[in-house]
């Protein structure tokens, strides 16, 4: 039998493997660590353009707009809109179903008997 004696890692290989044999982090964990703060930089144009096209839809409506849609806006009441929607439930219950017209030469989808053509 060989006795194996030891010694110095000669090349770096066998120093890295050896230290990635103590340390799996510096394997697995440091290289995941540096991917996820890598993408975060990176992310972080995309967010802000994100966010400035957000800000170019929301304007920033002036005291004179302000006036005008307070003006034009309609009265809320309770009871009045209670019966407007009671009015449309009722409208509801009476309701009849009309068939489209059909285009010529398109099919209605009537099933019909043998002698009716």
């Amino acid at each position: 039998m060989q006795r194996r004696t030891w010694r110095l890692p000669s090349s770096f290989y066998e120093r890295a493997r050896k230290m990635f044999n103590r340390h799996p982090f510096m394997l697995f964990g440091m290289p995941f660590m540096a991917t996820m703060v890598a993408g975060s930089f990176a992310l972080e144009n995309a967010t802000t353009l994100k966010y400035e096209r957000h800000d170019r839809k929301v304007k920033e409506v002036t005291e004179e707009e302000a006036l005008s849609i307070a003006r034009n806006r309609r009265k809320f009441d309770f009871k009045e809109e209670y019966w407007r929607l009671q009015m449309s439930n009722e409208e509801l219950d009476n309701w009849e179903q009309k068939r489209v017209e059909r285009l010529p030469g398109e099919s209605d989808n009537i099933l019909r008997k043998a002698e009716d053509h």
